[in-house]
């Protein structure tokens, strides 16, 4: 009896959260005031048409992570909540979330992952609440820390597409230095020509040039972005070139160079830990199977012989 009750408890508390979150007081809202005076905007007569045009997750998920945010924050310490500030910028902020949004990501992980391990292990084990409350509050834990763990597998991915990108993004700006270019122009010329996180972030650093920053700030801070050691060599090379005046084309033809023997002594690494990596799945996979198509006729013989001399 206890644990059906639980069960439905736990159902109808999630259902009142979403409801809650969705359906939220609202107040008078600014934009609908001025959607009215305004009229018609290209056929949306209403903040509600507008709303019902974005992505679904903009629509629900997003307003349930703001509104559960505040339990993230304070679950999580001031220094913690700072380098998720930084981790999703090396990640390109997927999704568009930001700090507050992740937060709320991570309690409803915590709070989904609950859930679904009480009603699957409360009903699949016969040894009563107590268990499933435990197993229910461990997967609260492992839930809290899994959109951590997905953060981290988005900035490996995006640093390795930055760092595979540099040397033919750094050759196409070498030409076009060499061919009359400013830097700035030619990098606005990478920018037209390329696609990828590196070209996503050297066109928001010229974007940040354009409206007065100066160069080597933006690009300092596109350095801190990204965190990969390659393009914060590169970078250096560049802000130096330009403090002592050297010609930024002989800088880009030198860090070109270099770039190219790092990429053929990464791939000279990787070749030679391969042999390594495929020695497990030999070992675990293929050697048994070959030991059976081999010894298995001996073994059968072996034990027919052995039941005859019986």
């Amino acid at each position: 009896m206890g644990l059906p009750f639980l069960m439905s408890l736990l159902a109808a508390g999630g259902v009142l959260l979403i409801v809650w979150a969705m359906l939220g007081a609202r107040t008078s809202d600014p934009v609908q005031a001025r959607l009215t005076q305004l009229g018609t905007l290209e056929g949306v007569t209403s903040l509600e048409e507008i709303e019902l045009q974005q992505p679904v997750m903009d629509r629900t998920l997003r307003p349930l992570m703001r509104r559960l945010s505040g339990i993230g924050t304070r679950l999580t310490s001031r220094e913690r909540v700072g380098r998720t500030e930084s981790k999703l910028a090396e990640a390109g902020y997927p999704y568009g979330l930001r700090t507050i949004d992740f937060m709320g990501l991570k309690v409803v992980a915590a709070l989904t992952v609950s859930g679904l391990a009480f009603l699957l292990f409360g009903a699949a084990l016969s040894s009563g609440a107590m268990t499933a409350l435990i197993i229910a509050g461990v997967s609260l834990v492992v839930g809290f820390f899994v959109p951590d763990y997905w953060l981290s597998r988005r900035i490996k991915a995006r640093q390795k597409a930055i760092l595979l990108g540099i040397p033919d993004t750094l050759d196409l700006l070498t030409i076009s230095v060499k061919a009359g270019l400013g830097f700035d122009a030619a990098l606005g010329k990478v920018i037209e020509k390329s696609e990828g996180p590196l070209t996503d972030e050297f066109r928001r650093a010229m974007a940040e040039v354009r409206i007065g920053k100066p160069r080597r700030d933006a690009l300092k801070e596109l350095v801190a972005r990204t965190n990969v050691p390659a393009l914060t060599n590169f970078i250096g090379a560049i802000v130096q070139a330009e403090q002592l005046g050297v010609a930024i084309a002989n800088v880009l033809e030198v860090q070109s160079e270099q770039l190219r023997i790092e990429r053929r002594q990464r791939a000279e690494e990787m070749a030679a830990k391969a042999p390594i990596k495929m020695l497990f799945p030999l070992v675990g996979c293929i050697f048994p199977s070959m030991f059976i198509v081999i010894l298995g006729p001996a073994m059968i013989l072996i034990i027919k012989n052995l039941g005859a001399v019986n």
